[in-house]
């Protein structure tokens, strides 16, 4: 089975999140992508302590996809240093695993 990651997220719209969503779907660098938010993120900026409303997003892709994605994440986002990070799927169902791992194949020239 393929290596299947999950790889986070966080911006500062539902516009941006959801446009940042469909997009690794339509390159297929994710085959899956949940936004949730409003959440609070509470982090030091530039030696300030900042709170501010962001919206997640989770991508589900395959590990042969992941540099795609955070070249496309970097290029796409908003952030100067977007949170990108990634977490190893160490269990789940086969035919979900096996779904991702084939809505993250490049597509095949015609």
């Amino acid at each position: 089975m393929a290596e299947i990651l999950t790889v986070l997220t966080t911006t500062g719209s539902q516009e941006e999140a959801q446009t940042l969503a469909a997009g690794a779907i339509e390159r297929r660098v994710a085959a899956c992508a949940q936004i949730s938010g409003p959440v609070t993120s509470v982090y030091r900026w530039e030696g300030t302590v900042q709170t501010d409303a962001e919206w997640q997003v989770l991508f589900k892709t395959s590990g042969q996809r992941y540099e795609a994605l955070e070249t496309y994440l970097r290029e796409a986002h908003s952030y100067d240093v977007p949170e990108i990070v990634a977490t190893d799927v160490v269990r789940g169902s086969a035919d979900y695993l096996r779904w991702v791992a084939e809505e993250t194949r490049p597509a095949q020239p015609s």
